[in-house]
């Protein structure tokens, strides 16, 4: 399943939400300038990327595999439904068992007709300080299907917020909250909120990183500090998140090397170890998915 390097475990290499946000600069779909900043990732010693795109976001496993083949990165393909207002219309009049077994088949049998299996269930989300009642369809229909597979589920919280109900509603429907990371808590800026989260036995995810208009890196590097002081940096993730074109180097924007160039070494400069980063892009993600080392 993973190739031995560093994984980033929250990306899109395309994924359209320009409809709904009705602006092009949603849709991520530069494969040229994915594919020359997916081979500069290599360079550093990623070796795979758990690509998040599920229904509803524009997922599209040929033009990963595309991504795959020129730069050797290996994907792990995404299965699920957003939130709202990006779920497909068919999501409303569609039972929680039916919605299962189309996540089931994307694992099972392969994504739309491909021979690529889906080894994620996400990412799932919930709205700002609230899951709506579709938002629930989802979660409890991905839940069917963790357990029916074993697969892991990741999801997203609106800048942050609600991660904790997230836990609560996993752990009322008997989910091993091992095989669950939240996703965006860094966006929170609460590192007393990220720690009871941590506390349940979740893994995090910090990954927006750099996206310093929602929220300092500096105070990311500070919150990472302290988790790594409580001993839970065995729990976190670290990723970017990057969704739209002007994320991308060519426009001028932080690009997926980032993390590598500028974010490790501020966490280096704030005292972490090398042993914490490593913990973070390599031997989490392979505990989370199962691999043994």
């Amino acid at each position: 399943m993973l190739k031995d390097g560093y994984t980033l475990m929250h990306e899109h290499m395309f994924i359209d939400l320009s409809g709904v946000k009705n602006n092009l600069d949603c849709r991520l779909d530069c494969l040229d300038e994915t594919i020359n900043e997916m081979k500069k990732l290599y360079s550093k010693g990623v070796r795979n990327i758990t690509e998040v795109t599920n229904m509803g976001m524009g997922r599209d496993v040929n033009y990963i595999k595309k991504i795959s083949q020129e730069s050797g990165i290996n994907f792990i393909c995404a299965t699920g439904y957003y939130k709202e207002p990006f779920l497909p219309d068919y999501v409303k009049d569609t039972t929680v068992d039916e919605l299962a077994e189309i996540m089931i088949k994307d694992i099972e049998i392969g994504i739309d007709g491909s021979d690529v299996k889906a080894q994620i269930i996400g990412e799932i989300g919930t709205s700002k300080n609230e899951m709506t009642d579709l938002e629930k369809k989802v979660f409890l229909s991905a839940i069917k299907a963790h357990k029916k597979t074993g697969v892991p589920i990741t999801t997203h919280t609106t800048l942050g917020t609600y991660g904790l109900d997230q836990i609560e509603f996993f752990e009322e429907n008997g989910v091993d909250l091992n095989k669950v990371v939240i996703g965006h808590v860094d966006l929170s800026g609460d590192i007393d909120y990220v720690l009871s989260i941590l506390k349940k036995g979740a893994y995090v995810e910090f990954d927006t990183i750099g996206k310093n208009n929602y929220l300092s890196d500096d105070i990311r590097v500070d919150m990472l500090k302290v988790i790594e002081e409580k001993g839970y940096i065995d729990r976190v993730f670290l990723s970017l998140d990057i969704t739209r074109k002007s994320n991308m180097e060519y426009m001028g924007g932080i690009g997926y090397s980032y993390i590598f160039d500028i974010f490790i070494p501020k966490l280096l400069e704030k005292g972490l170890s090398k042993e914490s980063i490593d913990k973070m892009l390599y031997h989490n993600p392979r505990r989370f998915f199962n691999v043994s080392e």
